[in-house]
């Protein structure tokens, strides 16, 4: 529920950006991983000898890191890769202004890497070249995105006890959650991402991330590195992180809220002034993250469970809507008339469980679109958005986010058909699971009485 009051000037970085760090100096393993389509990073764990020589040549990896589920199962609906093509090599290459140290595992760095197919050509199904592609068709705009992720997660203790009774912005039960944030915030300054706050939520152990403002796959880098490094220090101090969308019924969701500016000449060109309204810019970006947010949904809600925090009231959108400050809508446009590079509109809808190169680049993608077509946004909600029965409503299940994807064809492209094919296979592949798996709740609810 919280802004971020943080903004990024394109090509600004930290020093670590600037200048990596050395590779053969000490160390034990750099572990070197690229973002699968779920968000995370899978890979391999390399020597310092070996990963110079990745540098060098690149690497190798299976292709079968392209077509497996969240819980490690082959996609066998994928025939040109992957379990039922044999499974064969990726070219990968690291790229090294992202190697960083990991403070809780001493003398271990991570770096994330860019696949290629066999023959040198670019793998258009790896999430960052997916971001990549979308950020080149801003570029032809005349813009350059910058963005950021704030991430609302789950802590428990060794007993399963979470961290906090569920009170938002409790000052006071901040202090359940010290030393998991004392531990946190060396590894993400190792890791080059800025944590500029954090706050609890309003559910039990939920605690608010907000990472600052970067260019727009620096940004995406510091989202997915956050999760690694979440649920593995977590792990090292006996706790359970976790960023599932709704982690139980009757209570607050946990969100992955994008906020997106588009920067041109070194300016925010979402730069307000006070009393003349939204710059036409500005406008025209919400207008197309509106139009395309019925099939962007299946990027921002990737999983079964996505769905389950859209619920009404719970500050989780359901319908196409925006907002000046208004917290209810879809798309948020927050305006600091005297703080001009921190203007910016915040879209609501994805869940902490969306991959985040993904998210960025269905807000990115839809915005561009708008830019380019120079549409005009209808007018902004005033007062309740939840209320609003005429607004146009956003898909409620995984199936219809497919389909409202599936007829987008604008989206798809901006994209990459290839993998906009890919994606909805690996959807439709959670939606066959879930089918047939019986749950706990059908058990309870039908057992006894049919």
């Amino acid at each position: 529920m919280s802004t971020i009051d943080a903004a990024a000037k394109p090509g600004t970085g930290t020093q670590s950006e600037l200048e990596p760090l050395p590779v053969t100096e000490g160390g034990e393993f750099i572990l070197l991983g690229i973002p699968d389509v779920n968000g995370s990073i899978r890979g391999k764990a390399l020597r310092p000898a070996a990963f110079e020589s990745a540098l060098r040549h690149g690497t190798v990896m299976t292709d079968l890191l392209l077509g497996l589920d969240p819980t490690d199962t082959p996609i066998s609906d994928y025939t040109e890769f992957g379990i039922r093509s044999g499974a064969g090599d990726l070219l990968v290459r690291p790229d090294p202004s992202t190697l960083h140290d990991l403070t809780w595992r001493p003398g271990w760095r991570v770096c994330l890497a860019t696949p290629s197919w066999p023959d040198g050509s670019q793998c258009e199904l790896a999430s960052r070249e997916v971001l990549r592609r979308v950020l080149a068709g801003l570029a032809d705009l005349g813009y350059e995105a910058v963005a950021a992720v704030e991430y609302e997660l789950r802590l428990w203790d060794a007993e399963s006890k979470p961290l906090s009774s569920g009170l938002s912005y409790s000052l006071g039960e901040l202090g359940g959650f010290d030393g998991f944030i004392r531990a946190l915030t060396p590894a993400l300054e190792a890791l080059g991402v800025e944590l500029s706050a954090v706050h609890t939520e309003a559910g039990p152990g939920l605690l608010e991330l907000n990472l600052g403002a970067r260019p727009a796959m620096r940004a995406a880098d510091d989202a997915a590195l956050t999760k690694m490094a979440v649920k593995d220090l977590a792990a090292t101090l006996g706790l359970r992180a976790s960023f599932l969308a709704k982690t139980a019924t009757g209570e607050e969701g946990s969100s992955g809220h994008v906020h997106l500016s588009c920067w041109s000449d070194g300016a925010n060109a979402f730069r307000a002034s006070e009393g003349k309204g939204l710059p036409a810019v500005f406008n025209q970006a919400i207008a197309g993250v509106l139009e395309h947010l019925p099939g962007a949904s299946l990027l921002l809600n990737p999983t079964i469970n996505s769905y389950k925090r859209l619920v009404p009231g719970w500050f989780a959108p359901v319908n196409a809507s925006w907002g000046v400050e208004n917290r209810s809508c879809a798309v948020r446009a927050i305006v600091r008339t005297h703080h001009p590079e921190l203007c910016r509109l915040e879209c609501r809808r994805p869940g902490a469980d969306a991959n985040p190169y993904l998210a960025i680049a269905a807000v990115a993608a839809s915005a561009a679109d708008g830019v380019k077509r120079k549409l005009m946004p209808p007018a902004a909600v005033v007062g309740d958005a939840y209320s609003r029965a005429e607004l146009p409503e956003l898909p409620g299940t995984l199936e219809s986010a497919i389909q409202a994807f599936q007829a987008d064809s604008v989206l798809r492209q901006a994209l990459d058909e290839r993998f906009s094919d890919y994606y909805v296979t690996s959807r439709a592949w959670e939606v066959k699971a879930f089918r047939e798996t019986v749950t706990d709740w059908e058990r309870d609810r039908y057992m006894r009485t049919v």
